[in-house]
Parts: C-alpha cells; structure tokens; sequence
C-alpha cells in the first residue's frame, strides 16, 4: 500500500524532529526494524538500527544546536528525496574535523523508503562535504 505525501512527510517531519532534540531513542523509533542506514562516507558504510545507534551517539556529541529546514522535497510510491540546509555548532569532531565551537552550515539530501506500516526501512544521507571543510579548516 502506498504511503500518502502527508504520511511522509509526518514520518520524516518527525524523524528530523527528534533528531533536532538530540533524542536517540526517538530517532530510532523512526526506523523499521531491519533499517539499512547509510551515510555516505561515513567510515562503517552502510549499516543497522544499532549502527544508526552508534551514528547518532557520534553525530549528537560532535553537532549542538543543530536544525534542519527543508528546502524542497520529492515524492514517489515510497520514498521521498528531502533537501535540506542544516545550521548549528560543531562543538566536537564532526565527520573527523576539529569544530572548536563555530558555527557550521551545510546541505544534505536524504533518500527515504518507507515500509507499508510508514517506518523508515531505508535512510540514505548525502553530506556537502566541500561546505563543511571550507567551514572547518583545520590548520
């Protein structure tokens, strides 16, 4: 059965917003049980619920204050493509790079696909790395 826009844009409305509130358990109520969660680059590649777990542990200690707006959205039967500018505080060490506080900026697209039950069963994260390194020089 497929998912209205409504539904996943509520999905993923919420997915973002417990990801905005650094809320672990929150996130991965999102994700159906047998996720493929993948971020593009990140060194373990593709991977599980625990993984995104351990992502998101990372993710929540390296990134402060961090929100997302959606800039545009596509839809199909059962996925959507969401564009995204992210703005925050690198306050750890964000994707391997020294953040000493300042404030970070940076686009992402993520591909979603929903399960029949509207869990995300696949998340795939593309990152503008060339935004986050001329942000965080690390000379």
């Amino acid at each position: 059965m497929a998912l209205s826009r409504a539904e996943m844009d509520r999905k993923i409305d919420e997915h973002f917003g417990f990801e905005a509130l650094d809320d672990i358990e929150g996130v991965l109520s999102t994700l159906a049980p047998d996720v493929e969660h993948d971020i593009v680059g990140w060194p373990t590649g593709p991977t599980d619920r625990e993984g995104a777990r351990s992502f998101y542990q990372t993710l929540f200690a390296d990134l402060a204050d961090g929100r997302a707006e959606s800039l545009r959205r596509l839809y199909g039967e059962d996925f959507l493509v969401d564009e995204a500018l992210w703005k925050g505080t690198a306050v750890g060490r964000p994707f391997g790079l020294e953040g000493r506080g300042r404030p970070l900026e940076f686009r992402m697209l993520h591909v979603v696909q929903f399960a029949d039950n509207g869990d995300i069963k696949r998340e795939n994260v593309w990152l503008d790395l060339s935004a986050i390194l001329q942000q965080l020089p690390q000379a």
